[in-house]
């Protein structure tokens, strides 16, 4: 019983995924929506907000780092340590009420993001 229901709010919750590599990219958009607001709940002075929308990006970031293919060699090396200084960087941005830590995050995003679109309209 308990499988079955698992199974469906599974199917449900991935009708719109195409495909791994359409994953990435949502994940990486995630994070960009996510940090513009918390950059807006910076702005508002809105400390809950904020919190909850920077642990939103950090929780993607996370399982990104996590389900890299340490066999693919020095690029998933690299960005291993490229999530963890983003997560780095979130955290003080959370500390510090830092738009421009936010910003730097969002600028890596926005070029992992442009570069694996790239890369996956190229394939």
């Amino acid at each position: 019983m308990y499988g079955n229901t698992a199974y469906n709010i599974y199917a449900q919750n991935n009708l719109g995924i195409e495909s791994p590599a359409k994953l990435i990219e949502m994940l990486y958009e995630g994070v960009l929506r996510f940090n513009a607001q918390a950059k807006k709940a910076i702005k508002d002075e809105n400390l809950e907000k904020k919190v909850y929308w920077i642990n939103r990006s950090i929780a993607i970031i996370s399982e990104l780092a996590m389900i890299l293919d340490k066999s693919q060699g020095d690029i998933s090396l690299y960005l291993e340590g490229l999530y963890n200084y983003q997560i780095q960087l979130l955290t003080f941005a959370n500390m510090g009420n830092d738009i421009d830590k936010l910003e730097e995050v969002n600028n890596v995003f926005k070029s992992l993001l442009e570069a694996w679109r790239e890369t996956n309209s190229v394939a």
